[in-house]
């Protein structure tokens, strides 16, 4: 119980020095495998964020890895993040590590089946309506589940058609 609330000098310095380090090695990587490292593109890209986040978490905290583990580590995430990225520009691939975006709503008719299969509410759905400012459900083209999990709503209050090249890829059912 004591161990909760001491610490000792020698701990808080090697902690500091982890965690510049390893903050440093961080900035490093990202600046030299690219910002795509941290982007909500794809569920890959999730898994990234995540990793880097228990590897600093566990070299700054614990005992068992040390510096030098936590910065290979982390080079090693980077790494595999990157030759994701590449592979990612064949399609088997890219079927592989992708999800694929879920339409939701086709004009202002809600596709029921595949809120469920996208695990969303019409609550939701409603919520996000709101937040991209539709004030009548005509003004919606679209309604799309993207592979980062966001709902993105496309509409116009000009009644425009949504160009095709927006909406390939989609899965409508």
């Amino acid at each position: 119980m004591e161990n909760w609330f001491g610490s000792s000098d020698t701990k808080i310095i090697a902690i500091f020095i982890s965690c510049a380090s390893i903050y440093l090695t961080t900035i490093m990587l990202t600046r030299i495998f690219g910002k795509r490292s941290f982007s909500k593109m794809s569920s890959f890209d999730f898994a990234m964020t995540v990793a880097v986040g228990s590897m600093i978490a566990s070299t700054i905290l614990t005992k068992s890895v040390s510096l030098l583990d936590g910065m290979i580590g982390l080079f090693f995430v980077y790494l595999l993040q990157l030759t994701a990225a590449y592979l990612r520009r064949w399609k088997i691939f890219q079927k592989l590590i992708d999800n694929t975006p879920l339409l939701l709503m086709d004009g202002d008719k809600i596709l029921y089946q595949n809120l469920k299969k996208a695990r969303v509410t019409e609550t939701d759905l409603r919520s996000k309506l709101r937040e991209a400012n539709v004030i009548k459900i005509e003004q919606v083209k679209a309604v799309t589940f993207e592979t980062t999990g966001d709902i993105v709503v496309l509409h116009d209050a000009d009644n425009g058609e949504i160009d095709k090249w927006i909406m390939e890829g989609v899965e409508v059912e």
